[in-house]
């Protein structure tokens, strides 16, 4: 269920950034040091993206599910997909995505450089 849940505020966090002109690099891209849910350019920069959704805050909010050492893992796995890939950019930024099922319609709040 979980699992379902992720997917489907994924699809919805993709089709936001799209709307937003950032053009999908990668999804779900994985190293032995974590997975990045969304890599993405937008005006020569490269955004790496955490996805969190919820159907309610009754366990704490999805923004608070980015830890310290969930950062840490995401700046681990970039590097490792920067050196993969040796793509030119002019800065790199971490965001966070959070959708909130549950209502009439989904809420997306994007959260920009978020560390």
């Amino acid at each position: 269920m979980r699992k379902k849940v992720g997917n489907q505020g994924e699809e919805l966090a993709v089709q936001y950034l799209r709307q937003e002109g950032y053009r999908i690099l990668n999804r779900n891209y994985y190293s032995r040091y974590g997975e990045i849910d969304v890599i993405c350019e937008r005006n020569g920069d490269i955004i790496f993206v955490e996805v969190k959704t919820r159907r309610s805050d009754r366990f704490g909010s999805a923004e608070e599910s980015v830890t310290p050492t969930k950062q840490q893992r995401l700046r681990k796995t970039a590097l490792h997909y920067l050196q993969q890939k040796k793509q030119p950019f002019k800065e790199l930024h971490f965001d966070v995505i959070t959708v909130r099922l549950g209502g009439p319609k989904p809420v997306i709040n994007h959260i920009k450089s978020a560390f």
